[in-house]
């Protein structure tokens, strides 16, 4: 059947119409809002919300410096290129810039009127220089002399002086001077340094040390900034930050040296063309001109905004142990409670798969597997695929040292991991210097699947071990993102994944798979065939149902399909944490469809795809979102989960749990906006989140009235028997 037209009720539906699709960047500031609106929960801690506020601030950077920069080049190229909503490319800028305003306005708002407010009332004080106390004030004029002084260069503009590079996201203060007995005015720049705190905090007196005070760094200069123009008149002082297009351009075809081209291309990165310009408030329109005119940038692109120009600067009081109380309850993981008492890693693994519900099971048993297999003398080799992780990740240094204690240590790095690029380098190099081969991504694609393959010698033969996951090998955010992690010695599921390493380090093609689905080679097009197969159960009059969990939802032929299958009768439920193009509830198209989106203390980041398959249920995890970039520009895996008290675990526990949460979900509308549901009548109050966190935090009692369990690996020499 082709995909494009369907027929309900009698009706023709043309699925392919532009009124059935959202578009991609309205629903992303859709998510955004969403992430604005847990800063506006008065119910959260306090810090909570200004955690909140600030990752909006952060999520809205990276939106222009890569999407919104993409549609100014596509106007300046006159392209009328659109997505399958028929928004053209400026009328789409337009509707973002309107969008992107009205949310800072609202950000700023709870902030200046709510948020900061109520900081004070827990005797935490955000100040500009003016409200400090006299003997404040001497501090601050010290530390400004003694602190701040030595590393500040005001840069003039004249003749001989050409304004200077400006940085991305740098905060900068320009400054207007004008000599004694002279018309003309001269304009400087002089940037806030990078490397000092934006939120400086101010000595409190003796009696008064249940108080906290702070003072914005660009506040604090721009009072005495004066004393880096002496004898000059200073006629204004105003505060601003450029955003800058931050997306490599990298012509892989052409690069003979990949590593070396996105070096030079992240030198360049600082000084893309400006897309927004954030200016503080009161700027007089003769400076903004003149910044417009310098920057490139139109009225639309300007911000104007109170203090703080970035809200990111303000996670550092997240740190600040003193204001504990003002945090969310320290969540610490559960150990995995499959994994028995003092087991014999290698053994438990031979006779059972485990499957590890991050963060609220720990990332630890990744890194205890890796780490035993560094030091283990029967583990012959380890391959590894590596997208994001942290510089003293131990993961890394597990791997070093089992190159350096003569193992085979094969690590794909992707180095066009986005933001990363530099410190992926970084650490490849570590890793190559141990000993391990590096093989830095392939061409034309980025390696974005996570992927942990160990080959161990056991009494019985030679035995491969597999980790397989959802998330990043990370294990700071393993404790911030939700993920799912197999680990298995399935043997078919080991041999796919043995094959697709080969044919990324290889010269060999790939060879296709049984188990796995890969993109950007059968991906999309087995998922549409499994989309398809519920369709043709709803006709036959079989139960069909598809629940699916992943972070986006774009390609426009998987949402046909998921039209199609609504059109036959399937119920279909999504949990699409942010982008969703698929527009739900539309008469004869998507009637049967239902998209949540989850945003809460911890970011939503597991992929799941359930197919009830007509009493035979097919779940599969993954590394990929249903989006053209992971289908076909990246190399992504899903693997299934065969166990099936594993299976049942993730259809009768996860997934109604997310279907059934009334405390942190919203519901898609039709016309692509959400609505945060409530409560059922008659039923408590259900967050997922909160749910899973309890039902950890039991198991963590309980293990503390045990010894912890141990993994023990094998340390006998090679040929020893096993536990």
């Amino acid at each position: 059947m082709r995909l494009g037209k369907g027929r309900s009720h009698g009706v023709n539906h043309d699925f392919s119409a532009p009124e059935n699709f959202l578009n991609r960047e309205l629903s992303w500031l859709e998510f955004n809002q969403r992430v604005l609106e847990e800063a506006q929960d008065a119910s959260q801690p306090l810090l909570e919300r200004v955690k909140f506020l600030s990752i909006f601030s952060s999520n809205l950077d990276e939106f222009f410096e890569i999407r919104v920069a993409g549609i100014k080049q596509l106007i300046s190229s006159d392209s009328n290129d659109c997505a399958a909503d028929g928004i053209m490319p400026l009328d789409l800028l337009r509707q973002i810039q309107e969008k992107a305003h009205k949310l800072v306005d609202t950000q700023y708002a709870l902030w200046c009127k709510e948020i900061k407010p109520a900081l004070a009332k827990e005797n935490i004080h955000i100040l500009e220089v003016e409200e400090l106390s006299a003997e404040q004030t001497v501090w601050a004029r010290d530390y400004f002399r003694n602190e701040l002084y030595p590393v500040l260069t005001p840069l003039s503009i004249d003749a001989s002086h050409p304004f200077p590079q400006v940085l991305n996201k740098s905060h900068n203060l320009i400054v207007r001077t004008r000599k004694a007995g002279e018309e003309e005015s001269v304009y400087s720049i002089v940037q806030i340094p990078r490397n000092a705190p934006r939120l400086v905090p101010v000595p409190q007196s003796e009696g008064d040390k249940a108080r906290f005070c702070y003072v914005y760094l660009s506040s604090l200069i721009r009072h005495y900034v004066g004393e880096l123009f002496p004898g000059l008149e200073l006629e204004c002082v105003h505060g601003f930050r450029v955003t800058r297009n931050s997306d490599l351009y990298i012509d892989e075809e052409e690069a003979e040296n990949l590593l070396r081209t996105i070096e030079q291309e992240l030198r360049k990165a600082n000084r893309g063309l400006a897309v927004r310009l954030e200016l503080n408030q009161g700027c007089p329109q003769d400076v903004q001109d003149y910044l417009m005119a310098r920057f490139q940038v139109s009225q639309d692109d300007i911000f104007h905004l109170e203090y703080p120009i970035s809200m990111t600067y303000l996670m550092a009081l997240l740190s600040n142990e003193a204001f504990a109380k003002l945090k969310d309850r320290p969540f610490y993981p559960a150990h995995d409670p499959k994994l028995p008492e003092d087991c014999d890693l290698w053994h438990h693994l031979r006779e059972h798969d485990v499957l590890l519900h991050h963060p609220y099971e720990s990332f630890d048993s990744i890194v205890d597997l890796l780490e035993s297999a560094s030091t283990d003398p029967q583990v012959m080799a380890i391959k590894m695929t590596l997208y994001r992780t942290s510089g003293d990740s131990p993961l890394i240094a597990a791997l070093a040292k089992a190159a350096r204690d003569g193992k085979q240590v094969t690590a794909m790095v992707e180095i066009k991991a986005r933001f990363d690029e530099a410190a992926n380098i970084q650490w490849g190099r570590r890793l190559e210097e141990a000993g391990v081969h590096v093989v830095y991504g392939l061409v034309g694609l980025k390696t974005h699947c996570k992927m942990m393959l160990i080959v161990r010698r056991d009494e019985d033969r030679l035995r491969q071990y597999v980790h397989l996951g959802t998330g990043n090998y990370h294990p700071k955010t393993a404790r911030l993102y939700t993920d799912l992690s197999l680990l298995t010695t399935h043997e078919e599921i080991t041999h796919d994944v043995a094959a697709l390493f080969n044919s990324l380090t290889g010269p060999a093609d790939y060879p296709g798979s049984r188990l796995l689905l890969v993109a950007p080679f059968d991906m999309a097009e087995r998922f549409r065939k499994m989309i398809e197969r519920e369709r043709d159960h709803a006709l036959a009059g079989k139960k069909a149902r598809i629940i699916i969990k992943i972070n986006s939802l774009v390609d426009e032929a998987i949402i046909k399909s998921l039209y199609e299958a609504s059109a036959a009768g399937v119920q279909i439920d999504l949990i699409v944490r942010g982008i969703c193009c698929l527009r739900p509830g539309v008469p004869g198209v998507s009637e049967n469809i239902r998209v949540v989106s989850i945003v809460g203390r911890f970011l939503e980041h597991s992929r799941v795809f359930y197919f009830s398959n007509a009493g035979e249920p097919v779940v599969y995890l993954g590394s990929s979102d249903w989006m053209p970039r992971n289908f076909y520009r990246r190399v992504e895996v899903a693997f299934p989960i065969l166990d099936p008290v594993l299976r049942a675990e993730i259809v009768e526990t996860l997934l109604p749990a997310y279907l059934n949460d009334r405390a942190k979900a919203r519901e898609l509308q039709p016309d692509g906006s959400y609505k945060r549901l409530k409560p059922r009548k008659g039923t408590k109050l259900f967050q997922a989140q909160f749910s899973f966190r309890e039902s950890a935090r039991r198991q963590t009692a309980t293990q503390q009235k045990k010894p912890r369990p141990r993994l023990i690996p094998i340390k006998s020499a090679a040929g020893a028997k096993a536990k």
